[in-house]
């Protein structure tokens, strides 16, 4: 089975990147020279520097596969070079007004790989981002969830 595109803006790649070179040339080298001083200290089944080492060095190179498999099925969309400006894509600040509470929230349709609910940062297979997806400046939109119905009009959108 063919591994599901991983869209992903420069920013959240970049992110990617300096986390596995961080892991690769810093982190699994470093716990490897503890490892090896622990296992030079004799009995390892009582040494914990020896255990936890292990333990951490298995967590790191699983961290390091997922990110390799992440990187690989990679496809970085460049926003900025959208000429459609007045319609939603992959990459898009999109400001919304909320038609029940007459609130504004601003958000950022991303790659899996980048979620930040905090920063407004939204899956691009997400509910909201799949209702904006493909919809002009001043559409309406729905979304429902399972806590809720809410209805949006698209007010702003932009590229950075």
């Amino acid at each position: 089975m063919a591994e599901q595109k991983n869209y992903i803006t420069p920013e959240g790649y970049a992110t990617l990147e300096k986390e596995f070179q961080q892991l690769v040339k810093s982190e699994r080298p470093e716990l490897v020279k503890v490892i090896s001083w622990a296992a030079g200290n004799g009995d390892r089944s009582e040494n914990g520097d020896y255990i936890y080492g292990k333990k951490r060095l298995r967590q790191i190179d699983s961290r390091i596969r997922f990110l390799t498999k992440r990187m690989d099925a990679a496809e970085i969309v460049y926003s900025r070079t959208q000429t459609n400006t007045e319609k939603v894509y992959f990459g898009a600040w999109v400001t919304l007004f909320n038609l029940a509470d007459d609130g504004e929230m601003i958000i950022r349709i991303v790659g899996q790989d980048e979620l930040d609910p905090a920063q407004g940062y939204i899956s691009w297979v997400s509910p909201m981002a799949k209702a904006l997806l493909g919809k002009n400046l001043g559409d309406t939109i729905r979304v429902v969830t399972p806590g809720a119905d809410t209805e949006y009009e698209i007010i702003d959108i932009r590229y950075e």
